[in-house]
């Protein structure tokens, strides 16, 4: 995505909105950019969150089998970061800016 709006969030696996000015001080077509844009990135989060999931059980799945006390925890740590990724990815998608209508 070649977009002065958004930069890639290497964490999340998604295109973010960068917060160069305050909403309403772009104008209606850069408004209308960045909402298209944001609705094309917002239809992928569900599948990143599926994709983390997956993650999750995998990580899950050795964590069961671990017996080594210090790998577990690293394993925990992975499962807790995963998981807050999932919770970032949530709030993202639960963003829905409206165009701010000028007079």
């Amino acid at each position: 995505m070649r977009n002065e709006f958004f930069s890639y969030d290497s964490r999340l696996g998604i295109h973010l909105p960068l917060q160069l000015k305050e909403w309403p001080m772009y104008s209606s077509e850069d408004q209308e950019v960045i909402l298209l844009q944001w609705e094309r990135v917002r239809g992928t989060i569900p599948d990143r969150i599926r994709e983390i999931d997956g993650e999750i059980e995998r990580l899950q799945d050795e964590l069961a089998g671990e017996e080594d006390f210090e790998r577990s925890c690293m394993i925990n740590h992975e499962i807790s970061e995963r998981a807050s990724e999932i919770n970032d990815l949530w709030l993202w998608y639960r963003t829905n800016p409206e165009k701010t209508e000028r007079e």
